[in-house]
Parts: C-alpha cells; structure tokens; sequence
C-alpha cells in the first residue's frame, strides 16, 4: 500500500454518496450491482452503510438526504488510504489545503467495530478529502 510517499498510503478508500431514498440506494448497489456490505452504522437519518464494490474500495452510502441539490452535489466526500493521517494531512496543508476535521480516532460501527483514524481537509477548489487509515485488526 505504501506507494505515495507523501499522504503515506494511496488509492481510493471511498467514495461518500448522500442518498435521497437510503434502503433503495443500498438495495441497487448490493442487488442491482453486487457491492456486500462491509459495515454499517447510526439510526434513522443518521444511518451509514460502507459497502465493498468488490476489490476493497468502497461506497459509503449516507442517508437524510433531502433531494435538494448540494453545492457538492450527491458525492460529498473522497476518501484516500493512507498509513499514516497525521503525515497526509500535514503534506495536504503544506500544498494549500484547509483542515476541516483534525485528524481523530473513531471506531465505526459495530458489525462488526472497527477502529479507524481519519482528518478532512478542503482542497482548493472547495472540495473535500478524507484521509482514511485503519488502526484495529478489522481493517476496512
């Protein structure tokens, strides 16, 4: 994995997608296109599902959207691997980047719980990137 020296890592982790209508989102990504759910978390509009698209990359699909488009439109988010956040983000800022979410550990949901460390910064042209490195023995 270690094949860009700056963010420490490389490669898409995910793709994050606002879903008007989540149960029909994720049924056409799982039935329609064949992604498996990986892991899933949160409540009602709350709810987040990671989703394999069958090479260890993956859809992330939110629900609570409300069918008014978004500045960001329906992706919000990239997420890139990386093996160490703390360094991406530092080379990110170093290159114009704002830091939006410094970089934290969290435990995504429990299906099973998995330990991550993640930051979001703001590229220059507004948009968002997620630096995504997972820290526990369920690796997503």
């Amino acid at each position: 994995m270690s094949t860009n020296e700056k963010i420490g890592g490389g490669g898409f982790h995910h793709v994050a997608l606002r879903a008007n209508d989540f149960e029909a989102t994720v049924k056409f990504y799982t039935e329609g296109l064949g992604f498996t759910e990986k892991n899933s978390w949160g409540e009602g509009d709350k709810r987040i599902v990671l989703l394999d698209t069958g090479d260890g990359n993956y859809m992330e699909v939110f629900a609570g959207g409300s069918g008014e488009p978004k500045p960001e439109g329906t992706y919000f988010h990239v997420a890139f691997r990386s093996n160490d956040v703390d360094k991406a983000v530092a080379a990110a800022v170093a290159a114009g980047a704002t830091v939006t979410v410094e970089p934290k550990d969290v435990v995504l949901g429990n299906h099973p719980p998995t330990p991550v460390r993640i930051a979001f910064v703001k590229g220059l042209n507004g948009e968002i990137l997620e630096f995504f490195q997972s820290t526990g023995e369920n690796q997503l």
